[in-house]
Formats: C-alpha cells, structure tokens, sequence
C-alpha cells in the first residue's frame, strides 16, 4: 500500500520500539520500523519525513555496537535519537559517551530548555521513565544541552543547525506522563508531517489495493474465527462481494462452540462462501506422545498446511490466498542483528509453499491489533469477536500442558468455557486484557462426596496489559475467583483442583508454553 508519507523508525532492540510506532499511529502518523542495517535508500524514501533511531540493550562502546549508515545524520531530514539513539547522536558528531556507572533507572523528574521548540506546549519540567547505563559525559558542538535530570545527566540534546534531536529518556511509555505530547511535536511541528492516518482511511485505501490486485478472480481466505482473520474475510468482502471462499479448518483444538460461531456468523453475514473441514483427528493423530512445546506448534502448522493445501486443490480456478498477518507478525520475524533476535517465527509470515500456487494477500500486514480491532468495529463485525480474548495459532495444544488428546483437549474446553461464562456475567471479561484455562500433566488427591479422587489440576490466568510486552495478573475478586473454581470442580468431570497464577510477565509468559 503507497502512503504519502511517513516516519521511518529504525530498530536497534529496544523491547519497546512497537511502542514508538504505536503512539504515532495513535496521533495520525504513519509510520514503518525497519531493521537498522536497512539500506539508506529504503529508509530515505520520496514519502519519508522524518526518521527515529530506537533505544537498545548495546553499548556504543562496544567494538560490535550496532550503528547506521551515516549518510543518515547528514540528510537533513529530522532525527530523533532516542535512549541508545541519543547515545549513537552524540559520539557521532563528537559528544563523549561513557559507560554507565551511574545510570539511571525509573521515573526521573527532567528541566527542559524553554528556548528550544522541540519542548513547545511542555512547560519547564517533564516527568519521565529512564532506563540507561551509558550516558553523554558532556555536550560538545554541533550540539547543546536542551535537558538535564536531576542527578545531572544529559537528558536531551538538539543540533545547532540540522533538525536532529536526542533524549535520554523513553517517550513511548506510559511512565513518561506527556511523551505523547512530544512525539507529536516532532512529527508535526519538526517533520512538518499533516497526519492523516485513520482506519477510515485505510479502508478506502485497501478496497483500491484489493480490487486492483485481484480483479475478478476469487480469493481464499484461512478462517480462524478469531479478530484478524474474522477482519479480513470483511475487508475482502467489502472490496470484492461474491469473491471470497473461506475455509475454517476444525483442528480439534479450539475453544467451545468456536465452530459454531464461526458458522452462524458467516451464515448471517452471507458475503462470503464457506467451507468447513474437520480434521480433529488428523491433529490428535499427530500430536500423539508429543509433549515439547515448540514440537507441538511445529506439528499443527505442518498439519494445517497439508490439510488447507488438501482442500485448496479441490477448488478451481482459485489465485489468490488471504491471510490475516498483522505488523507484529512481520517485525517479530524480521531479526536485528546483534541487540535483537528473531522473537518467535510465525507460520503466516514468510511465503507460502510453492506446491500451493497462489499469491498471497495480506491486507492487514501494516496494522497493531488494537487498529485491526478498530477497523473491525466500522466493518460491524459482532462484538463476540471484537473484544474476543486472544488464542495462540496452535490452540489448545499449547494450554494442555503434556500429551495432547481428545479427552484432555474435552475436559480443557468445559473448564475454560465456565471460567469465560462467568467472567462475561460477571462484567470482568471486558475489564482484563486475556483470560483463560491451563490444563497442567499433574494430578492431585480430592475428596468428592464420599470418595477419593485422583484427578488433574486446572489453572486459571488472566492479566492486564496495554502492550503484553510486560504484564500483571488481573486481581479479580476472591468471591469470583471462589465461584468459577467451584463449578469447574464440580461441572468438569476429571479436574478436581483448580489454582490461580498470579505471576508477572516478566518473569513469566502470558501463556504457559
């Protein structure tokens, strides 16, 4: 999709560099992150206003330290360096950096340079969230001091004559109470940028996109039932009505009545032919014996691949495939050299197998989940799927912690199902960002009625989160907590015990495998 411009963010492995783009969406901006070592060309580009370096965990110091090109600093266009990016500012146009003796870490209190525009509407102080070992020891020219902490560090800095700009602290976060504010002052006032960015917008721009691509061919889409698929089988119905064959693959491993679901609400919609296949049994049959985690999640994407390129070939004339890839997909598969690994691979970025002769569609390749959720509430897409809690591509398997069976995936689902039950009567589910049941290989000694029970034990997990990069258990009420965990002993037939996880992310994970 062409934009007529945007502010290019270079990734240097900051955990929080989703955040940046996130906050400039936020404001109308469209903007990209792009690997560091991207080619100058890609990054200077006609429709590019500004550019963002990232903070990260290197040190410039170090002899392997991840760096740009240089041809950068000198393009003239406006650059925000930001925690590291601060840092590569400074030593390269001659300000020292040294290594963190004293660094800083947490909410810091920092007096701003009035005289300077890049603090305009900000007033004299800002609260901010630091988090940095190497700091500038001074500043030198080109450059000047438009900030300082408390403890007296360089906090900001700004070029005498180019647009360049660099703080110390992390703009993007929450903590620092108006770093919205100053973003959007440098994509404004700085990059003389005119916003523009909406999902309005984006629909009008897609409808073109997929019209022009794919003509009067008709396109296959991979239903899940969750928000991203569910969203584009609606975007591409938008754009060609009476081209979209949807298959919804019943892997055997999804919640209750998700096949239902998907059913009836694509039978109201009627916009889209539907193809459902049950091969329940083909993912129980793989998955026998198989309790690694990562095996279990290389197994169901090879397992749906053959089973939709099985029913794929059954239709004709069929060109195109739709896929509901979202940004995160993209920039967590493309890896940083050096401060940032691959985060995790996903089987829905990357290509599809040649045997399967299609191109490949992917209309919401540009947009973070809560634009996608966005964009699904102006294609009236039912609330049940909008604010539907995520589910990990390898369903059920991941959340049966051990051996994956029929029988085990049953007695999950019936525990889950209860819990969301009454998270929904109670008006909690809205309230906590993901929720859900995990089936742990242990049992534990009970007593019901009269009897001994040797049965397993089910965990419950929800937690709150504005970006599930970092995470706290959602503090429901203890009476909830009490009611869910007695109907599931009681309902569910074969879980006995039931506990509530109340770690943190981190160190945990959101999910258990």
């Amino acid at each position: 999709m062409t934009h007529t411009e945007r502010i290019a963010i270079l990734d240097f492995g900051s955990q929080t560099t989703q955040l940046i783009a996130r906050r400039l969406r936020e404001l109308g901006i469209y903007c990209e992150i792009l690997p560091f070592s991207t080619e100058t060309e890609a990054v200077l580009t006609r429709e590019t206003r500004g550019i963002i370096f990232s903070g990260g965990p290197s040190s410039v110091l170090s002899k392997d330290a991840p760096k740009p090109d240089s041809a950068l600093y000198e393009s003239g266009l406006p650059m925000l360096g930001i925690c590291y990016g601060m840092q590569l500012m400074g030593q390269y146009f001659g300000s020292p950096v040294v290594p963190g003796a004293q660094g800083e870490f947490g909410p810091a209190r920092i007096s701003l340079d009035k005289s300077s525009g890049f603090w305009q509407h900000l007033g004299s102080a800002m609260d901010v969230w630091m988090s940095h070992g190497d700091h500038l020891e001074s500043v030198a020219e080109p450059l000047r001091l438009i900030a300082s902490s408390e403890s007296e560090i360089v906090s900001a800095v700004a070029h005498n004559k180019l647009p360049v700009y660099g703080v110390q602290f992390h703009p993007e976060v929450t903590h620092t109470v108006r770093g919205a504010e100053l973003l959007k002052n440098f994509a404004y006032e700085i990059c003389g940028c005119t916003g523009g960015w909406s999902m309005e917008s984006f629909i009008d721009s897609a409808v073109k996109d997929i019209r022009h691509t794919v003509g009067d061919k008709p396109v296959l889409c991979a239903l899940s039932g969750g928000l991203d698929s569910s969203v584009t089988a609606k975007l591409l119905a938008k754009a060609i009505p009476g081209q979209v064959v949807c298959i919804h693959v019943d892997t055997g491993l999804n919640r209750k009545h998700e096949r239902q679901q998907v059913e009836e609400m694509f039978k109201r919609e009627g916009t889209v032919e539907l193809d459902v296949v049950d091969a329940g049994a083909e993912f129980y049959g793989a998955l026998a014996g198989v309790t690694d985690p990562e095996q279990k999640r290389k197994i169901v994407g090879r397992e749906f691949i053959e089973v939709f390129q099985r029913e794929a070939a059954k239709l004709k004339d069929v060109k195109f495939l739709a896929q509901g890839t979202l940004y995160p997909d993209v920039i967590e598969s493309v890896s940083v050299r050096g401060p940032s690994a691959t985060i995790k691979s996903h089987h829905n970025v990357g290509g599809l197998p040649e045997s399967l002769h299609m191109t490949l569609i992917e209309p919401l390749r540009e947009l973070f989940k809560d634009e996608v959720r966005h964009l699904g509430g102006l294609l009236e897409l039912p609330d049940e799927i909008l604010h539907r809690h995520p589910f990990p591509g390898p369903g059920l398997s991941v959340r049966v912690l051990g051996e994956v069976t029929k029988e085990r995936c049953d007695i999950l689902r019936e525990a889950d199902a209860i819990y969301m039950e009454e998270l929904v009567k109670s008006g909690w589910y809205r309230k906590t960002r993901q929720a859900f049941a995990v089936l742990l290989p242990v049992r534990s000694v009970g007593v019901m009625g009269d009897e001994r029970t040797y049965e397993n034990a089910c965990v419950l997990r929800a937690v709150d989160t504005d970006d599930f990069m970092t995470a706290k258990f959602t503090e429901f009420p203890y009476d909830l907590l009490a009611k869910i965990a007695s109907r599931i002993a009681n309902e569910v037939r074969g879980i006995n015990r039931v506990t509530y996880d109340i770690s943190t992310k981190p160190p945990a994970t959101v999910e258990w495998e």
